[in-house]
């Protein structure tokens, strides 16, 4: 039920973001370079969200199970942390996917500015979404390091297996940020 409840407030919030943007591109007074820079914009604020809502979420998940087990045999703890932190990682890929984005549109200052076309501001959101979707894998991640907790807390010896399982669920967040990559090396972005 939290997870709908989550999904429906994410799609509220996409779509506020893309109102917002809809509207930033009808002003007049921005130059068209400029209102496609607002599209990169929205695509690094999609990424970045979306990925680390769900990074969030999936490190409540495996951090409940993580406190319950340390609270009984606190000499876990290190092998414990290792396997809560792990959704982290979809976090680590929104972010640098809207640095990517951020960089290649010329954001970050700096250097001469940067002529942004409607395809790569409309790319840019469309990455952002990709890198930000497949990033949603970080929930069933902590589902399962919270299930590999539990057992490293029954028999230690299984933490190395249960690190194996828990990295399963990222790899289709890799493949999002491969996806992410090649499209910003393809619009010129990179």
């Amino acid at each position: 039920m939290k997870i709908r409840n989550a999904a429906k407030f994410g799609l509220l919030v996409l779509t506020v973001l893309i109102l917002c943007a809809g509207v930033a591109n009808a002003q007049d007074e921005t130059s068209e370079s400029d209102q496609n820079k607002t599209l990169v914009i929205l695509g690094c604020a999609l990424a970045i969200s979306i990925a680390g809502v769900s990074s969030a979420i999936g490190l409540a998940l495996a951090g409940s199970s993580a406190i319950a087990v340390t609270a009984e045999k606190p000499n876990l703890f290190g092998k414990l942390l290792v396997l809560q932190v792990l959704p982290m990682t979809q976090s680590v890929y929104g972010l640098l996917t809207a640095i990517l984005l951020m960089m290649g549109a010329g954001l970050l200052g700096g250097g001469e500015s940067v002529t942004v076309g409607y395809l790569e501001g409309m790319g840019s959101i469309w990455i952002g979404l990709a890198v930000g979707i497949t990033g949603i894998s970080a929930i069933n991640q902590g589902m399962v390091a919270s299930s590999s907790i539990s057992a490293v807390g029954r028999n230690p010896d299984v933490a190395a297996r249960g690190i194996i399982f828990t990295v399963m669920p990222e790899t289709i967040a890799i493949f999002g940020l491969l996806v992410g990559i090649l499209l910003m090396t393809g619009l010129g972005l990179l």
